[in-house]
């Protein structure tokens, strides 16, 4: 056996977010580690990885007792980390990013900057990336991030390597990239500890699993002696009987009309993120957004939602009158909301509290006078968090010791909270457990029930075409193609997608 933890026991601030955990891997295994979100599949991987350092049980490498005091320790042992929160700089260029903290040299002195760019081309070619790896890493959007912070743990010799929700970010082309190098790292005698919400990713590439429930190990089994409701049954403790709800909502009136729309490419100056594009959203639909990566999918939502500026080109209509996208605080007054797909970056204030993170965007529905009340807001967030069904012990605990999916469930909150006409999702269950999962399609159902309309953008395309009333798709920044809920097919999807 090539790594073993025995009875791993871990409590923060006196609540215990595991008790008795063991786990074993195999070298050439990809060993799935499933749960809920806050199960604690993060806490046991950080401690394997050197994070935390303070818990009781005993790691055995080779069959000896090992106990690493940093990440350092750890990645010294061959043991390679990628973090579900990405850990990238944005201020430097790809190449400092993949060998930050283990830069190449010559005799120890000096930069060899020459290997590092040989290196680092080898990688990116590994994962079919075609990028300028000179460019700083904030000059490209969240996919690319994501399959860069892949390549930085590809630098190091592992030979155990733990990827936390490495497909969240990236598209069905991309995820097969991915797969493609597990297999090759798995033949040559490679270790994989894979964390993934997506049932369809565990039956695809898994060979054992390992599912954890409320911070205590539910069972180990080989995949392929596992049922997907056997298993989903494992992770929540309850059988859901369906995967989507049916939707029974009949769009209505037109709410908003978009004509010609052009959007700015943020990442490349002079270059057009969207072009040309023209529909119309009803009250009550879900009209779903589909594209592959470079499509302008998020640069559509975020140009309708104002986050760089006024539109160049173009003319929208809300509610039958001209709107003007100028800023974000515009379009919240004006009813619509958008929820990004960088929660870290871009939808969590850190340094806040739960009940902060929920009521930020609508202040003036807690205060009177310009004055805050207190009691209003903590009974706001405190029903938002019952709705959404929010695991934590405390609203006033930092947002930061949530589990990625009960963060992603804070977020969602808050959009709620503003009391939208329109909700712009881009990636609503990202890093979300298929219980979660099930229940936020359950409350898009309802929202759509009570006239508020959604454009989702959605990279699984099992979970957009479930949702979608319509279904728009994209190609380099324009519209190829239309379905009806009745005409759309992956196949019909892919194909328009990819330019055919």
């Amino acid at each position: 056996m090539l790594l073993e933890m025995h009875r791993i026991h871990k409590s923060f601030s006196g609540v215990e977010v595991l008790s008795d955990v063991s786990f074993a891997l195999e070298a050439g295994e990809i060993h799935i580690l499933a749960g809920e979100n806050g199960a604690g599949k993060s806490t046991l991987i950080k401690i394997l990885a050197g994070v935390h350092t303070d818990y009781q049980g005993e790691i055995r490498l080779d069959g000896d007792r090992v106990r690493f005091s940093s990440p350092a320790g750890a990645a010294a042992c061959g043991i390679s980390v990628i973090h579900q929160e990405l850990s990238v700089v944005d201020g430097m260029s790809v190449e400092d990013n993949i060998f930050l903290g283990r830069e190449q040299t010559r005799a120890g002195l000096w930069m060899d900057h020459r290997q590092q760019r040989r290196q680092a081309l080898k990688l990116l070619e590994d994962l079919q990336l075609d990028i300028d790896i000179r460019r700083p890493i904030e000059d490209y959007p969240q996919s690319i991030r994501q399959l860069i912070e892949i390549a930085k743990a590809m630098v190091f010799d592992a030979r155990i390597f733990i990827m936390d929700e490495p497909t969240s970010a990236l598209n069905e082309l991309e995820v097969e990239r991915l797969f493609e190098l597990i297999e090759r790292l798995k033949r040559a005698g490679r270790a994989v500890v894979f964390i993934t919400h997506r049932i369809e990713e565990i039956f695809r590439i898994g060979d054992r699993i390992t599912v954890l429930r409320d911070g205590r190990a539910v069972g180990t089994s080989p995949v392929d002696d596992l049922t997907p409701p056997v298993l989903i049954h494992w992770m929540v403790g309850r059988e859901i009987t369906e995967q989507f709800p049916p939707r029974k909502t009949a769009p209505g009136t037109p709410l908003l009309r978009v004509e010609r729309l052009a959007v700015r490419n943020p990442f490349q100056a002079g270059h057009w993120a969207i072009r040309d594009i023209s529909f119309t959203l009803h009250a009550g639909e879900i009209l779903g957004i589909a594209g592959l990566q470079g499509s302008g999918k998020s640069e559509l939502l975020h140009g309708l939602f104002g986050t760089h500026g006024k539109l160049p080109q173009g003319r929208i209509e809300l509610g039958g009158h001209p709107f003007a996208a100028h800023s974000a605080a515009v379009s919240i007054r004006n009813g619509l909301i958008l929820l990004t797909n960088d929660r870290k970056n871009l939808g969590l204030v850190p340094s806040l509290n739960v009940i902060r993170n929920i009521t930020l965007a609508a202040l003036a529905s807690c205060s009177s006078w310009g004055w805050m009340q207190h009691r209003k807001e903590y009974s706001t967030a405190l029903g938002l968090i019952g709705a959404l069904r929010i695991k934590l012990h405390s609203p006033y605990q930092e947002i930061t010791t949530l589990s990625g999916g009960n963060q992603q469930k804070v977020v969602l909150a808050r959009c709620w909270n503003t009391r939208p006409r329109i909700l712009l999702l881009d990636e609503p269950t990202l890093g979300v457990d298929v219980g979660a999962k099930h229940e936020i399609y359950r409350l898009m159902n309802a929202w759509t029930e009570k006239g508020i309309a959604i454009l989702l953008v959605a990279s699984e395309l099992p979970e957009l075409l479930a949702l979608s009333d319509r279904v728009l798709v994209l190609h380099r920044g324009r519209c190829v193609a239309e379905y009806d809920r009745d005409q759309a097919t992956q196949e019909k999807i892919l194909q328009a997608a990819m330019g055919g």
